[in-house]
């Protein structure tokens, strides 16, 4: 039979290592994170000490519900010591195309927006966390990168307050380099792994627009640039398809997919058709993951 101590440790683990506040920026929303006691541990015996129920959030219980239904207590029960919570593994920046970081909250509280993101970064460079980093945020949508078909599952959203028509303040890339140093050197997410929402859903999404300035965090090792000094022709068998998938694009729409790269890449020009120039860029980002 099930043995409520495993769901204790298990909580105790989840709880402990989902610290997640940034450097420097209070949050406003409360993110998931409930204060639990050590398990005390007495002859090789673990005690579990139970949290005081009535001082968690609504959000918190439905952690604590989640994770015992993910127990079959019909099943005989042997606890493991090694073990741990998963981790992201990318991130993914979106603009908001709302008005304010007001109305962006308030979206993600409304239940039947059926939307959320780990934090929102407002204009005058506020972070808000509005999810523990280890919670599965519902920012990515109908999505896909290389084989990943569920974004959600392995990636953190970060939504920019910005209306999709407009240039992004020095203050809030800013705060978003803080907010992308501490993920990255926590969950040790590897540089291409930060990447826009129109990447991972090119037939639908434009975000985070033309005006984000990839190559400035690309610098900073968040994401990848080409080498704009040593651009080549691609040789003659190239195919610019076969290079889009290998990146990580969704080819099934071919031409929403050269618009997304174009986007980001050649900004000038967001057309569905990849000039000399484009498949010379092309050329040298695919080099960069043979």
């Amino acid at each position: 039979m099930f043995r409520p101590v495993s769901i204790g440790i298990i909580l105790a683990v989840l709880m402990s290592l989902a610290s997640c506040k940034s450097k420097g920026h209070a949050a406003v929303s409360k993110p998931l994170v409930a204060s639990f006691a050590p398990a005390v541990v007495l002859e090789e015996k673990v005690v579990e000490v139970k949290p005081d129920t009535n001082q968690l959030t609504p959000q918190e219980r439905k952690v604590i519900f989640l994770q015992k239904t993910g127990v079959h207590p019909e099943w005989r029960q042997a606890e493991a010591i090694h073990y741990d919570v998963r981790k992201p593994n990318f991130v993914i920046i979106h603009h908001t195309a709302q008005d304010s970081v007001a109305q962006t909250i308030k979206t993600f509280q409304v239940p039947r927006t059926k939307v959320s993101s780990h934090y929102v970064i407002g204009r005058n460079g506020e972070i808000i966390q509005m999810l523990n980093d280890y919670v599965r945020s519902w920012h990515a949508g109908v999505a896909k990168w290389g084989s990943i078909v569920d974004m959600n599952s392995c990636s953190i959203g970060i939504e920019l307050d910005n209306n999709g028509r407009e240039p992004f303040p020095d203050a809030q890339i800013n705060s978003l380099m803080t907010v992308l140093d501490t993920l990255k050197s926590r969950y040790l997410i590897p540089d291409n792994n930060f990447i826009g929402h129109a990447d991972i859903a090119p037939s639908r999404k434009n975000d985070p627009s033309v005006f984000f300035p990839w190559k400035k965090l690309a610098e900073r090792g968040f994401g990848i640039w080409y080498d704009e000094g040593q651009l080549i022709s691609p040789p003659d068998n190239f195919n610019a398809s076969d290079a889009l998938k290998i990146i990580g694009y969704d080819t099934s729409n071919l031409k929403a997919a050269i618009v997304a790269f174009k986007r980001k890449f050649i900004v000038r020009d967001t057309t569905p058709e990849l000039t000399v120039y484009d498949k010379s860029v092309l050329y040298n980002i695919y080099k960069k993951y043979q």
